[in-house]
Order: C-alpha cells, then sequence, then structure tokens
C-alpha cells in the first residue's frame, strides 16, 4: 500500500499531477484543495489511497489525513466510486461536508456537481453515525477557540434556515457577519443574506 509520496511535480493533467519521488513519476489524481497546493508550489507531500482494480490501478492523493479519512468513508457506502467521491471532497471542505453528514443537511449536499439528491440521502444514512462522533470531537475542539454564539446570533441562524439555507451555511454566515462587524440581529441577518448572494 502506498500511503504517502513527497516530491516534486514534472508534470500536470486535469485533476491531477505527476509528483516525481526518487525517480519514479507516481501519477495522482488530487482533491481539490491538494491540486491547488501543489500546481502553486511545485512540489509537496500527498496521503494517497491505491485503487486496485481488474483493468489496472488508480492513485488518489489528499491534502491532508482527514481528506484521506472521509475520503475511506465515502467509498464504504454503496454507489459512491473514487472518483465521486474526489468530487464531493471538492465541492465541500471536510468539516463543512462532515457537519452536512452530521446534520442530515441533504440539500447542501445536493448541490455538489455530479451528486444527485438520492446518492447525498444514501450517504447520510450510512456514515451519519460514524460522522456525528467525529463531527461532535471536532466541534468541542471548535468551541474552545471560537467566540461563543449568543441568543441573538442563534435566532439569526434560524431566520436564515427559515429562508432556505442549510443550517451550515445559516451558521458560517451569521459568524462572518459577526466578524465583519455586524452588532444587533437585523444587521447580521442583513449580512449574512448578502454574503450568501440574497
Amino acid at each position: 500500500m502506498i500511503a504517502y509520496i513527497k516530491g516534486k511535480v514534472i508534470d500536470e493533467f486535469d485533476g491531477g499531477v505527476v509528483l516525481e519521488n526518487n525517480g519514479i513519476g507516481y501519477e495522482i489524481l488530487c482533491s481539490a484543495a491538494l491540486l491547488t497546493k501543489l500546481s502553486a508550489e511545485k512540489e509537496g507531500g500527498a496521503y494517497t489511497y491505491l485503487q486496485v482494480r481488474e483493468d489496472g490501478l488508480g492513485l488518489f492523493g489528499f491534502d491532508t489525513k482527514e481528506e484521506k479519512r472521509m475520503f475511506l468513508k465515502l467509498i464504504s457506502v454503496s454507489g459512491v466510486g473514487p472518483k465521486m467521491a474526489m468530487g464531493v471532497l471538492s465541492g465541500m471542505r471536510v468539516s463543512e461536508l462532515a457537519t452536512a453528514i452530521a446534520t442530515n443537511d441533504v440539500k447542501g449536499l445536493s448541490k455538489i456537481k455530479g451528486l444527485g439528491k438520492k446518492t447525498a440521502e444514501r450517504i447520510i444514512l450510512e456514515l451519519r453515525e460514524s460522522v456525528a462522533k467525529d463531527e461532535i470531537e471536532v466541534s468541542a475542539a471548535e468551541a474552545l477557540s471560537a467566540p461563543a454564539f449568543t441568543s441573538e446570533d442563534e435566532d439569526a441562524v434560524i431566520a436564515l434556515m427559515g429562508l432556505g439555507f442549510s443550517g451550515v451555511q445559516s451558521r458560517s454566515a451569521v459568524r462572518t457577519a459577526k466578524e465583519q462587524g455586524a452588532k444587533t440581529i437585523q444587521d447580521v441577518i442583513s449580512f449574512a443574506l448578502k454574503s450568501m448572494g440574497r
């Protein structure tokens, strides 16, 4: 099993790179985060997953261990192959994806290009329990460093969810609005709506 490769980028192709290590070039299909990083720096490391099939091998690369862990969870879902899993990871950050799964956010997941509603529902159904556990641990760690939401902030989140936004989108928008200096609940909602294109 090839778990990690570090080297220089000697070629790029649609969705991936060729990473040279000790005279061997590894063709790696990359997550969006890894591709952006390697394209900019022209060298670096990738956590990898080797797919073995009858018609050949495929090497998939990730920027972090968390990305790789989420990828392995996604491909354990029936009907989700490695390429679809990479598309999902490229459509959402790992923390957003974990929150969407843990909070049963079918609508948010379905917005990812190439992911239909039925597949989104299956991902949530099969992964919610394991991802929810991980999400609780991550949220607890983030809560120690992030400022707590006030009751007004929670009201703003509820108002935005009432307008059709997901819980993940609403919380993120409210937090951004507060960071930008919004004070009253009206200011927070107004700023959040602008940031989400409404």
